[in-house]
């Protein structure tokens, strides 16, 4: 077994409010998408649409109209038990807009702007009320700004990336179901591999909201938090990884069993007008850089079932060379001699002769009304030292028309 350094310590638009209240719609109209089918970086520097809009791959879709909602268009006649735009609701169900598939009670609702065609020849943005609720642009506040710092319930876990909205029916949106798993699906023991921050040291806030969701093969934790412990905490022991992991890397024979897995598990419903989603995220490790390309690489994925089209094994977050999130990604530049030095390291728990990633952001596409799970995993290959974290924020729907691809690129500063 290795010894530990002396040094080395451990460690969308947003669902909008429902049962758990929560955030926004997703930014403008141009559609974003996230590198090649393979995941590489974003082509014309595309990333998701937030509420401040965001770069576009392919422009809105012909049949997309931002600035549709509860007014019906010209010639849209239909009777209140008609389904003309055959998005799967009625006039008698609550649908306003029968002639435009991304306005009914399914949808969420979508900020736009003037200059991305949502103000209807105007020149000036037209709010619109895509969900049918009688209220244009009503996006509701983030829910996380009082979630306990054990995240014993792994709702919390979702509530604090913004995934507050639950399903309440099977034609509604949301979270239908969240859980604490291990990395290969069975149910895991609530212990300090996971929690819910407040900020990641002083240099590292929320993307959104007031806090964020932590994993990690030690303690998910900074240094200031209760519970803190070095680079070698171990609760969860001997590990069984999903099918095609731990991922090797090109030139990297890396050790095939896992240990300290841990991982939130949530079963989504899209709304009816989405086109994909996103995450942002940070991995850090206690490996760095003395154990790059080795056996010893511990692992962050995000596995989405059923797998999209570019996704290695049901994994969305790698980099352009299809390396997973591990301390041989290409992204790692929070470290001494780094693009981003060492400020995101202070008060983290982890040496300034250790690492990070920057802010990364994965994106993947999905279908209008889909349900789909995602699984937040993260493990220590090889052995059960020199721990690894990750912490993730701001869960956001690409409602925007167009097309995403999965991929993940740096988020920019």
């Amino acid at each position: 077994m290795r010894s530990i350094n002396a040094t080395g310590s451990v460690w969308v638009a947003l669902f909008a409010g429902a049962l758990f209240g929560c955030s926004a719609g997703i930014g403008d109209s141009s559609s974003s998408g996230a590198g090649d089918s393979g995941g590489s970086d974003a082509s014309d520097g595309g990333s998701a649409a937030t509420n401040n809009g965001a770069g576009s791959e392919g422009g809105s879709t012909s049949s997309f109209n931002p600035s549709g909602g509860g007014t019906p268009q010209p010639g849209c006649d239909s009777l209140p038990s008609d389904d003309n735009d055959m998005d799967g609701f009625t006039g008698q169900q609550g649908d306003c807009n029968d002639c435009d598939a991304n306005v009914n009670p399914g949808a969420i609702e979508v900020i736009g702007s003037a200059d991305d065609g949502s103000g209807g020849g105007t020149g000036e943005y037209v709010p619109a009320d895509e969900d049918c609720d009688g209220t244009a642009d009503n996006v509701a506040e983030p829910c996380d700004a009082a979630l306990a710092l054990p995240g014993n319930d792994p709702y919390d876990g979702a509530r604090a990336i913004e995934l507050c909205k639950a399903a309440a029916s099977d034609q509604d949106w949301g979270v239908i179901n969240a859980a604490w798993v291990r990395a290969n699906g069975v149910p895991a023991s609530v212990n300090a591999h996971m929690g819910i921050l407040n900020d990641f040291g002083p240099n590292v806030p929320p993307r959104a909201g007031g806090r964020v969701l932590a994993i990690s093969s030690g303690t998910a934790r900074d240094a200031l938090d209760p519970g803190f412990q070095g680079g070698s905490a171990s609760f969860n022991g001997v590990g069984v990884p999903p099918p095609g992991f731990p991922q090797d890397v090109s030139g990297c024979s890396g050790a095939s069993n896992i240990n300290d897995d841990v991982a939130l598990e949530l079963s989504v419903r899209a709304p009816t007008n989405a086109t994909g989603y996103s995450f942002d995220f940070k991995f850090y490790s206690n490996e760095y850089p003395e154990w790059v390309c080795t056996s010893f690489n511990d692992q962050f994925i995000a596995l989405v079932n059923p797998a999209p089209m570019g996704s290695l094994n049901g994994n969305i977050s790698f980099d352009s060379m299809n390396n997973p999130v591990s301390v041989n990604v290409a992204f790692f530049d929070v470290c001494q001699g780094c693009a981003l030095g060492t400020a995101e390291l202070q008060g983290t728990g982890f040496a300034d002769s250790e690492g990070g990633t920057g802010w990364l952001q994965t994106l993947a596409p999905i279908g209008g009304g889909e349900t789909f799970s995602i699984r937040f995993a993260i493990w220590d290959t090889g052995d059960t030292v020199l721990d690894s974290t990750t912490i993730i924020d701001n869960f956001q729907w690409v409602a925007t028309g167009g097309t995403v691809t999965v991929g993940t690129n740096p988020v920019p500063q």
